[in-house]
């Protein structure tokens, strides 16, 4: 269990819990226990400077591809939260970091992101990422409501 406390309200919002959640299951060693909410999604967030210092080709890494799945996922997770049925990330990657996630509820696909350069990975802040989850999350959940019919098959 974490006993490190964040002072940050921004930790304590649904999107942020999730993905604290969410690195929590990809540490099954324990390896990140005791560690803050900002040292454990610190590899989420990538100055200019740090982005710069990423070569621009490059193939990404399991660790980048797990922060991938984990920021996904924990989007799927407030969709299904949220509507009430089963939320579904799909993340398809090349070796060379293009690809394509979908999140899909019964036949709808709620979600449809390409990425690319996804060894670079990463967001300006953490304010940055949760307005751009946040921003994917309720695009998902309008298409659900739009649409319960083929979301509920």
């Amino acid at each position: 269990m974490n006993t490190a406390v964040t002072t940050d309200p921004l930790f304590e919002t649904d999107f942020m819990r999730e993905m604290l959640r969410q690195m929590r299951a990809l540490d099954s060693y324990g390896v990140h226990d005791g560690k803050t909410a900002e040292q454990l999604l610190g590899p989420f967030v990538l100055t200019k400077e740090a982005r710069a210092a990423i070569p621009v080709l490059g193939d990404p890494d399991e660790v980048a591809l797990s922060r991938i799945r984990a920021f996904y996922n924990a989007i799927a997770v407030l969709i299904e939260k949220e509507c009430g049925s089963m939320a579904v990330p799909l993340v398809h990657l090349s070796h060379e970091g293009f690809g394509r996630v979908l999140i899909t509820v019964g036949r709808l696909v709620a979600l449809d992101r390409r990425l690319r350069d996804v060894h670079r990975f990463g967001f300006d802040s953490f304010s940055k990422m949760k307005t751009e989850a946040d921003t994917q999350l309720a695009l998902a959940i309008e298409l659900v409501g739009r649409h319960p019919d083929v979301a509920g098959l």
